[in-house]
């Protein structure tokens, strides 16, 4: 597959159904020895509020990823214990 394949795909995770975000919006982080896709790095919206504060993402293991169909990518991700990254604006 192809990077561009993954474009406009929407990553849904299967344990609850949430919409996670949409490949394009994301972040993928890739292993430069073997040119593997290691995470999606999803950025969290925030509201207008905490604009300027610092912003948090999701990072989605490549190995959580289950399925890629033609319009979604299925993921199983445990929504209790997330993992979080902090970057600054």
């Amino acid at each position: 597959m192809r990077m561009y394949e993954l474009a406009g795909k929407e990553i849904i995770n299967i344990n609850d159904g949430a919409r996670l975000g949409v490949v394009g919006e994301t972040d993928l982080a890739i292993d430069v020895e073997s040119g593997e896709i290691q995470s999606i790095i999803l950025p969290r919206k925030g509201n207008m509020l905490n604009f300027w504060a610092e912003k948090q993402e999701l990072v989605i293991p490549w190995d959580a990823v289950k399925k890629i169909g033609l319009e979604v990518i299925i993921v199983t991700l445990d929504q209790a214990t997330p993992k979080m990254g902090r970057y600054l604006v």
